[in-house]
């Protein structure tokens, strides 16, 4: 990809009058100024139309301002639009739009010969509109396979027609011999209809971007022949509107479409205007369509089989493959003949892509990338400015059309995404979320609290493959809500920081194929156990740290003490500490119906948090229809009777959906209590005590009571946090 973009770095290539200026005055001053200037003046009369040409200009003014930012900004090569918006926004985003506009200037050439076989033939009615179409389709097809350069001297010629209708017209004579005064006040339509059917006038500035590839200094010529279209266009539409209001009244306006004929000093000088308006368009979608189609190509947004589009031949890369499908698609079309239900949809295409041209330029600007220095310096505002002005012009010009093309380059854009297309290029996307992460680390605090709490979890996982379901239970807890950090602790000196780095990267290659969210972090330590301590003190950004421990059960005797120490660290740590004691058995249930919570300490403490965790659960589609159980265990019937009473209310008031079971020992122990009761439940809860002096053999009392149960996770809740008040007790 890289090779092929090189390939178009030559010294040979168009200059900015030839390649830029050219296409976009000629598209800019096209049919609309011919046929429907008059239009606008006779219905919005003289001051409105000079309103309406100032807020077109505007938003186009915008959109080329964009453009010089990005232009000057980096080196763009062939694809125009296209290779500004992936290399900016990303390839989803580029194709999204690339593929659309590519189809637009396609079915536009079709639209514009179309428009030229009708005017001929209304002047000459012997003739044949749809062969005349297909003639004309073809002749600027071969126009364009040949060279850009002929191509571009040909628009040179009508450049020469359009001029000399100029002046035929200004020239001209008045049709009436007394101003009609309605025309500074003219209302004979909404304000809006008229100017949504002005605004494609404006919109001409594409023909010239999508050149970028066969220029020799598009970083120059973009920014200086854009500007400089809009700058003529603009000046001469604001002065036709003053000719027309003071040479016709606006019923002439409004009824002759070809009213500039009649004004004209020569009058079929108008008609070769109208004429070259059509073929210069035409010209500019056969030449820029398939420049885009090139570019989608090389980035691979298209199917493999299309890959033979990427091809360009000769010095200046023309894209002889991709024009050749252009324009059977543009003779399939004329060939259809009635394109007038998807013109507005084309429009649509070509307002997105200033739309996110500016969006480009605007976000490029606002998270000040120090990889964005463009030499012409635009205000991220007056881009988000061009931005809203384009969807504003696309509702009122068409709300359906509108609608219609949303959904079309939303489709696109998922369609792309979901190919994981990778490329050699960054994006502006990363810039984003690093902007928004920043401020929103510097607006968390560090105060408690428990209305937003939410697991952050941090996981020790060792070999993820081998330890699958503490990461497993990490995205079943979090689902979303929380950060999960996959965590290993490496031996000193079995890798080096590349080392470390690659082995990151496989870890996070392979948590992505099992669909999960997670962070990787490694640190190389003496022992395991001080790695753990090591990476639970220092890792986390601010307020932003890991609030709860997961650990896997240590089944080596010989390794319990130096466990129990690190769980009593995570204690004083501040943390939530869990472990996991996983069985196979329950892995092989195919539907989880029970989750066991043995309730001994009330709400304060283990008792909120387990709670918490088996609520969480729930939210995973595994664990969703699981029932949670809360089990206690008292003494004598009387108790049982209370604790049962006072178990509902609470459940009642904590709004979480339990069952609850009173369990009287009879004599027994609690470990035959245990086994009895949990034997046939997916997972089993079980409160961890308070680190003390005496904590390890506590721990291997509650390991011994674990042994024949079903997994099961025990709990140590942080000192001084209050989970009850997570839970909404009163």
């Amino acid at each position: 990809m890289q090779a092929q973009e090189q390939k178009a770095d030559s010294k040979i290539g168009l200059g900015t009058f030839g390649g830029v200026f050219t296409p976009s005055i000629l598209t800019i001053l096209g049919v609309i100024m011919y046929l429907r200037f008059g239009w606008v003046v006779g219905n919005v009369g003289l001051l409105g139309a000079l309103l309406i040409v100032t807020l077109a200009n505007a938003i186009t003014l915008l959109t080329s301002l964009s453009v010089c930012a990005i232009a000057t900004d980096r080196v763009v090569r062939v694809g125009g639009a296209y290779y500004m918006i992936s290399r900016s926004l990303g390839i989803e985003t580029g194709g999204a739009v690339g593929i659309p506009l590519y189809f637009a200037q396609a079915l536009s050439v079709a639209l514009y010969t179309l428009g030229f076989a009708e005017s001929l033939v209304a002047t000459f009615p012997q003739l044949n509109s749809l062969y005349v179409a297909l003639g004309v389709t073809s002749l600027v097809g071969v126009l364009a396979l040949t060279s850009a350069n002929i191509a571009i001297r040909v628009q040179y010629l009508i450049m020469a027609a359009i001029a000399l209708s100029l002046l035929s017209f200004f020239f001209g004579q008045p049709l009436d011999t007394a101003i009609n005064i309605d025309l500074w006040i003219s209302n004979k339509a909404p304000f809006w209809d008229v100017f949504a059917v002005f605004f494609p006038a404006v919109t001409g500035i594409m023909a010239g971007v999508n050149m970028s590839g066969d220029l020799r200094d598009p970083s120059r010529a973009l920014p200086i022949g854009t500007l400089a279209a809009v700058g003529v266009g603009y000046l001469i539409y604001m002065i036709l509107p003053i000719f027309l209001a003071f040479r016709a009244e606006n019923s002439s306006l409004i009824a002759d479409p070809l009213i500039m004929k009649r004004i004209a000093f020569w009058g079929p000088a108008i008609l070769l205007g109208v004429w070259g308006a059509t073929l210069s368009s035409a010209i500019g979608s056969i030449l820029g369509a398939p420049r885009v189609l090139q570019a989608l190509a090389r980035d691979g947004v298209l199917p493999q089989g299309m890959r033979f589009l990427a091809q360009g031949s000769g010095p200046t890369d023309e894209p002889k493959n991709a024009t050749l499908v252009t324009l059977t698609v543009a003779i399939a079309a004329v060939c259809i003949g009635d394109l007038n239900l998807i013109a507005p949809v084309l429009t649509m295409f070509f307002l997105t892509t200033y739309f996110v041209l500016n969006m480009s330029a605007g976000i490029e600007g606002f998270v000040k990338s120090p990889s964005f220095r463009p030499s012409f310096q635009v205000s991220w505002f007056f881009s988000l400015l061009g931005a809203i002005g384009c969807v504003v012009v696309m509702i009122l010009i068409n709300l359906m059309a509108t609608m219609a093309a949303t959904i079309v380059v939303v489709g696109v854009y998922f369609w792309v995404r979901q190919r994981e297309l990778r490329v050699t290029w960054g994006d502006v996307r990363r810039g984003i979320w690093l902007t928004l992460f920043r401020t929103a680390l510097l607006q968390i605090d560090h105060k408690q609290d428990t209305k937003n709490w939410r697991p952050q979890m941090l996981v020790f996982a060792g070999a993820p493959t081998r330890r699958w379901p503490l990461i497993q239970l990490a995205d079943s807890l979090t689902h979303n809500r929380g950060l999960v950090t996959i965590a290993s602790v490496l031996p000193l000196g079995t890798r080096d920081n590349v080392g470390k780095a690659t082995l990151e990267s496989h870890i996070r290659n392979y948590l992505e194929r099992r669909g999960v969210e997670a962070l990787v972090r490694l640190v190389t330590a003496a022992d395991p156990f001080e790695g753990i301590e090591k990476l639970v003190e220092s890792y986390g950004l601010g307020s932003v740290v890991p609030n709860t421990i997961l650990l896997g059960d240590s089944e080596n005797p010989d390794r319990q003490a130096r466990f129990c120490q690190t769980i009593c660290y995570l204690h004083q740590a501040r943390r939530n500490v869990i472990i996991l004691r996983h069985t196979s058995s329950t892995e092989q249930r195919q539907n989880h119906r029970r989750i066991d919570i043995w309730w001994g300490g009330g709400i304060q403490g283990n008792g909120s948090l387990m709670l918490i965790l088996a609520y969480l659960l729930q939210a995973d589609p595994r664990w969703q229809r699981a029932e949670i159980c809360l089990k206690l265990v008292v003494s004598d019937e009387p108790a049982a009777q209370a604790a049962e009473t006072n178990l509902k209310k609470l459940a009642q008031r904590l709004r979480v959906d339990v069952t609850c079971e009173v369990l009287r020992s009879e004599g027994r122990g609690f470990s035959a209590i245990l086994h009895q009761a949990s034997s046939d439940a997916d997972l089993v809860l079980l409160g961890m005590a308070t680190p003390g002096e005496d904590f390890e053999s506590t721990y291997t009392k509650l390991h011994q009571w674990a042994q024949t149960l079903p997994t099961t996770i025990f709990v140590l809740a942080r000192p001084g946090f209050d989970f009850g008040e997570v839970l909404g007790k009163e």
